[in-house]
Parts: structure tokens; C-alpha cells; sequence
């Protein structure tokens, strides 16, 4: 991999400058918490939401946002070795969970295969929000199923009042012998605001409890092909008046990782001149790659590359009923290699894409909300053994309006969308879709501790590319999947219900929620096969998920210096297909089970975490049941005020039963367990 400079050697690791609380949990009457991927959440949401920030998200932090995100109720992460974990919300992923860094899509190919990592790294995370269920009102189709927003900082929207604040992060896992160092620069004078972060984090082929098949050996002690090494560097600049700011950033990222699970390509496919010219051009193999081609336990591996441009302008002035006015833009280009074991490039696929988001808040005597258009477009290309799909441009528009009215006693939400997706390959017929979207929200708050909250929505989600144009084998999977160009939307009609209790002592959330969908897109097994893998076609059928997430907490004992909280969780969640025979659908998390302590003394805070997973017995045609499993977890810091610094210890366990843990929501499940036993150890500095 090409080294990006000294800058790329340092990453942020959360860094929100938080005060800290006057308690473990910091309970107290239910403060409102502004989630800025939503226009109408200063005065509350009626969808469930999470915000992790400060000491939160320092705690939770991990390799993937899939990861980082996995133990909060209803999120699981769809992990693919270390590097690679998208989000899965009350079930669903892929295409139906939208990724977004700072409001704009991460315009990556993370959605296309299970394989490919996302390009927004945790480690430079603000903070880091998700809309759990249907948020296809605000960011289209594509979030049928949730949205999870990185907050970077790196377009600032202020001066701030220091003309130099930061923060430094190193760490080391002792699993993988991984490490990452983190760095976050923030700065100004007069009108101008600057913002610096990086990263880089590698890691070698992790330790693992049982055992891995590769090649149908099994494997025990580290998994092959779990090795990871990233990097990257942003840079961003605002100019800052009394009517708003204007800024952009510029950031870069490379990623080398390996694919676990030793599939080997079927059969070969001849390249075009123009593709070995491109080859001999780009190969540049270092010494460590070329013995892992020697190596019997070799796996292929993926080289990425990412460059991202943004701007954004806010305008913060009255014109009439308009507050407020905002506009985003990402310009990304996007392009990784799979390069088998013997330095042979397998597959390129690239990715140029560009997204727009305006967005104006108003306010007039009964209503204020927020009005916008988003457009995205997207020049996909796969070219190689285990391009699937073909080329295919893709552009999508879409219309919105949310609004809010408070009468006495309650706060009411009302929202519609109305979008145009079009598809077009370079081989196969034009695909055009419009998709329609709306909800109502109820905010009823009961007393100061208290607020109950509902919502109902209607909502449509085109097929992406890959459900409409696959034919090929698609290795990762251990398929052949098969496109069906005759896809309609997806539609759900989905209710939720929320109660939260929030007192000085002792708190409790309850979320329950019902999802109807009809033409739910899905992969039918066929029964056939081709190069002896099982045929696997989209089709369409009704289904039907729901399920209740829940937490609590206990501040048992407070002294002076701290206190003793318990905490309590679960997520529980069934989903089924509306079809003659096996109705269970794959992928689907079991039920989860958490008990937590956490403790603050002085300048101290420790926490363990202890979760039961259970058996997923309801598993789908060709898909392999899991057993249940066991997780604890634990974190110690302590910190110190060094002038206007702060210096912390930290260690961070996982996993510490070394239990056997297959993912049942993992592709890859059945060849590649969960890193067994890990305990990091790091260092924090913020100024």
C-alpha cells in the first residue's frame, strides 16, 4: 500500500470535549439531545434514536461502526473479519441501513457486497448518531430501515474559542498485535476555522476460540486473511461571519485488508488489453504480500483507495419564514482491487459518485420544520472474475418535508417524500422507479421525568443494482446469484411505540415495533447449481418483522467521590416470510441479553458488561443455524488535569470468556468465527 505521509499515521478517537457527569449514568430530568441528521429533534424525536459522544463512544470504540454500534439495543454489526462491519438495525442491512458521514452517503460500495468496508473510520468520530426504523423520509429509499450518522467536524461551523484545541489517542491489542493512533487538530483566528484529523490502524490475522475452515481444512488458533492495515488524513477550512459560514474539506483514505474465508475464484476469465495494461501499470507488490502467495493458508485480500471532497454552506438569517438554510456536497471517487493469493487482480471496481443536500428550516405561527432536495448520482463499475453485475449509472432524486406542531400537551410530526430512481446498465434494460414516503409522530410528554411517544409510516424502497442485474457467482456469499429485472418498490408500513423514564437516580427506555413489508426483496434458493455453487435468485414476498428493544439503569449507591450504577438491556426480534415451507429469512439476529456495573470514583470510571446471545435456531433454506453464546466485556480508565490538559489510562477487555461466537448476522459465519479473548491497552491526551 502507498503510504500517505506522516499525517496518515494518526487518527481521532471520538474526541467530543464532554463535561463530566455528575453521576456514572448522569440521570437526571429528560434532557433533549439535538440529532442533527434530524431537522425537527430540538424539541424531541418521536422515532428511537441513538447518540453516542464523549465518554460513551470512547468506551465503545471499535475497529467498524458496526462494531462500535453492536451492543446497543437493536444494533448488531454484519461483520466480515476485523475490518469490515456494517450496521444492522431491527434486522435488516445492506441496502436498507444508509451510512452517512456528516448527512452526506459515504459513496462507497460497502452496500454491494458483504465484503467491502465502509470509508468512514469510528476513530474520527465526533459523535456518532443512528435513527433506528424507517428514515426514508429524510434520505430516500436507501434508509427503509435506519440511518447511522458519523459527525466528523471536519467542515467547522464556528471559531472556536481557543485558537488551538486537540486531542492524541494510541492503542494496542494484544489479540492481533494491532495498533492505532489517533490525532484531532481544531483551530482559528478572526473569520477562519481550520480542522486536521488521520488515522491509521493495522492489524495482524486475529486469535480465535475453535476453529475457521479455509479451503475445507479447519484452522484453529488465528484466522487467515483477518489481517488489516488503514489509513487516512482529512483537512478542512470555514470561512465563519455573522450570517452563517461556508467551508470544505479534503480527505483521503487507503485500505489493504485480507477476506477471510479462503475462497478460491472459479474458472477464468479472459481480461481486455485495456485491462492489462491497467494491470501492469498499478501492480506494485511488496515482499510481504509475494511469501503470502507462497503461504498453503493464503487468502485473497482488498486494496482501496478513496478520495472526498465536501462542502457545505449555513446560513443562519430570517428571510421571512425561512430560519435557516443549509447546503451539503460530497464528490467522492472511490476504487478497490481483490487480488488473489498469487498477486493476480481478480476484480477492480469503481465508484464515482457525487451527492447533493439543500435543506431550509422555516417557521410559521402553527409549524416549523424543515423543506429540502437530495440528489445522488452513481457511476458503478465491476470488472473482472467476480464482477456480478455490470456497469451501471444510477441517479436518484427526491423531494421532502417534515414538519412539527405543538399543542397543548403533545408535540405532533408529519412528513412526506416523493423520489425518482433510475438504473442503467451497460447490458440489460433501464430500470426507473418512484418511490413515496410518509409518517406521523406523537410526542406525549407525561410529567418532567416521563414522555411517551409513537409513531406510524408509510415507506418504499427501490432495488438496488445488484438485486436487479446479478448474474454470476458471488464467492463471498458462496453463491450464485441470479438478478430479477422484474422488481417492484418494497414497501413497509411500520408502527413504533416508545416510553422513556428518565429520573435523578433511575432510568428506563422501552421501544417496541411492528413492520409490515410488502414485496420484501430477498434471495430465494433455487435448488439448482452452477460451478458448484447453490443458485440463488431475487424474488418478492410479504414479511413481517417486529420485536421490542430495552434498557435500564440503577444508580444503586452514591458516595462523594462517585457512584455504583446497574444497567439492564435486551433486544429481542422475529421475522418471517409470508411463503409455503421455510419462512425464515437469513441473517436474522437472536435475541441478546445484557447485564452492566458501572463505576466512578475521583478521577476513575470502570464498567463490565456481560451479554447472552442466544441460538439462532430459525435459520433459512441453505443457511446453517448458530449456537448461543457468552460475551464480557470490561473498561477501566483513569484520567488526570495537567494544566489545561488531560491525560488518561485506559484498557478496554472483549470477549474474556473466550467463547466461540459465530454471528449468525456474518456471511461468513460458518467459516470464520469472532475474535476470541482481547484486551487493548491505550492512551488519551485532549487540550
Amino acid at each position: 500500500m502507498r503510504r500517505i505521509g506522516i499525517c496518515a499515521c494518526i487518527a481521532c478517537s471520538g474526541f467530543a470535549h464532554a463535561e463530566e457527569e455528575a453521576s456514572v449514568s448522569g440521570l437526571k430530568s429528560i434532557e433533549e439531545i439535538v440529532v442533527v441528521a434530524h431537522p425537527l429533534s430540538g424539541e424531541g424525536l418521536s422515532q428511537a434514536t441513538v447518540v453516542l459522544q464523549g465518554n460513551a463512544l470512547q468506551e465503545k470504540l471499535a475497529t467498524t461502526i458496526g462494531e462500535t454500534l453492536s451492543q446497543e439495543p437493536g444494533i448488531r454489526s454484519a461483520q466480515f473479519g476485523k475490518a469490515v462491519g456494517r450496521p444492522v438495525i431491527h434486522g435488516l442491512g445492506g441496502p436498507r441501513v444508509r451510512v452517512m458521514e456528516d448527512r452526506i452517503d459515504t459513496l462507497d460500495v460497502s452496500v454491494t457486497s458483504a465484503d467491502h468496508a465502509t470509508t468512514i473510520d469510528p476513530f474520527i468520530a465526533d459523535r456518532i448518531e443512528v435513527l433506528k426504523g424507517a428514515s426514508s423520509l429524510l434520505y430516500g429509499s436507501g434508509a427503509i430501515g435506519g440511518v447511522v450518522d458519523v459527525h466528523t467536524g471536519r467542515i467547522p461551523h464556528d471559531v472556536p474559542d481557543k485558537a488551538f484545541t486537540g486531542g492524541m489517542e494510541s492503542r494496542y491489542d494484544g489479540n492481533n498485535e494491532g495498533t492505532s493512533t489517533a490525532l484531532r487538530l481544531d483551530g482559528g483566528a478572526g473569520r477562519w476555522a481550520w480542522h486536521v484529523d488521520g488515522a491509521w490502524k493495522d492489524g495482524d490475522d486475529y486469535e480465535i476460540p475453535g476453529f475457521a475452515e479455509v479451503d475445507e481444512d479447519d484452522i484453529s488458533g488465528t484466522l487467515p486473511g483477518s489481517f488489516f492495515d488503514t489509513e487516512s488524513v482529512a483537512a478542512g477550512l470555514s470561512f465563519v461571519d455573522d450570517w452563517g459560514f461556508v467551508g470544505v474539506s479534503l480527505s483521503r483514505m487507503e485500505a489493504e485488508y485480507g477476506l477471510p474465508g479462503g475462497h478460491a475464484h472459479h474458472g477464468e476469465e479472459d481480461h481486455d488489453e485495456a485491462d492489462h495494461e491497467e494491470e501492469d501499470h498499478e501492480e506494485e507488490h511488496d515482499e510481504d504480500h509475494a511469501a503470502h502467495a507462497d503461504d498453503a493458508l493464503a487468502t485473497p485480500r482488498l486494496d482501496m483507495e478513496q478520495t472526498r471532497l465536501d462542502f457545505e454552506l449555513g446560513v443562519d438569517r430570517d428571510y421571512g419564514h425561512i430560519t435557516s438554510f443549509n447546503v451539503r456536497l460530497g464528490v467522492n471517487r472511490y476504487e478497490h482491487r481483490e487480488i488473489e493469493p498469487d498477486g493476480e487482480v481478480a476484480t477492480r471496481f469503481r465508484n464515482d459518485a457525487w451527492e447533493l443536500r439543500t435543506e431550509a428550516m422555516y417557521e410559521t405561527a402553527r409549524w416549523n420544520g424543515a423543506v429540502g432536495l437530495q440528489h445522488t448520482t452513481r457511476k458503478f463499475s465491476a470488472r473482472g472474475e467476480e464482477a456480478f453485475t455490470p456497469p451501471v449509472d444510477t441517479l436518484a432524486t427526491g423531494l421532502f418535508w417534515v414538519g412539527e406542531r405543538q399543542f397543548a400537551g403533545l408535540n405532533l410530526e408529519l412528513g412526506a417524500r416523493i423520489g425518482r430512481l433510475t438504473h442503467d446498465p451497460d447490458t440489460g434494460r433501464e430500470a426507473r422507479f418512484t418511490t413515496f414516503s410518509t409518517s406521523a409522530g406523537l410526542i406525549l410528554p407525561v410529567g418532567e421525568h416521563t414522555r411517551f411517544s409513537v409513531v406510524a409510516d408509510l415507506s418504499s424502497r427501490a432495488p438496488v443494482a445488484e438485486e436487479l442485474y446479478s448474474d454470476g457467482p458471488h464467492l463471498v456469499t458462496r453463491a450464485y446469484e441470479i438478478g430479477n429485472p422484474d422488481l417492484d418498490n418494497e414497501q413497509a408500513q411500520g408502527l413504533s411505540a416508545t416510553f422513556e423514564h428518565q429520573a435523578e437516580r433511575w432510568s428506563v427506555s422501552l421501544t417496541g415495533y411492528y413492520n409490515r413489508f410488502n414485496d420484501f426483496i430477498y434471495e430465494s434458493a433455487t435448488g439448482a447449481e452452477i460451478d458448484e455453487l447453490p443458485v440463488f435468485r431475487f424474488e418478492q414476498a410479504d414479511a413481517t418483522f417486529y420485536g421490542l428493544d430495552a434498557q435500564a439503569s440503577l444508580e444503586a449507591i452514591r458516595w462523594d467521590a462517585g457512584a455504583l450504577e446497574l444497567r439492564a438491556s435486551t433486544d429481542l426480534l422475529k421475522a418471517e416470510l409470508d411463503v409455503r415451507g421455510n419462512d425464515h429469512l437469513p441473517r436474522i439476529p437472536p435475541n441478546r441479553y445484557g447485564l452492566g456495573l458501572g463505576l466512578r470514583h475521583g478521577n476513575v470510571r470502570a464498567s463490565v458488561d456481560y451479554y447472552r446471545t442466544d441460538a439462532q435456531d430459525d435459520a433459512a433454506a441453505f443457511e446453517s443455524r448458530t449456537a448461543a453464546y457468552e460475551d464480557l466485556q470490561a473498561y477501566v480508565e483513569a484520567f488526570w488535569n495537567v494544566d489545561r490538559a488531560r491525560l488518561a489510562l485506559f484498557a478496554k477487555g472483549r470477549n474474556l470468556t473466550d467463547d466461540e461466537q459465530r454471528l449468525h448476522t456474518s456471511f461468513i459465519k460458518d467459516f470464520a468465527p469472532a475474535p476470541g479473548r482481547s484486551v487493548e491497552l491505550g492512551i488519551r491526551l485532549e487540550f
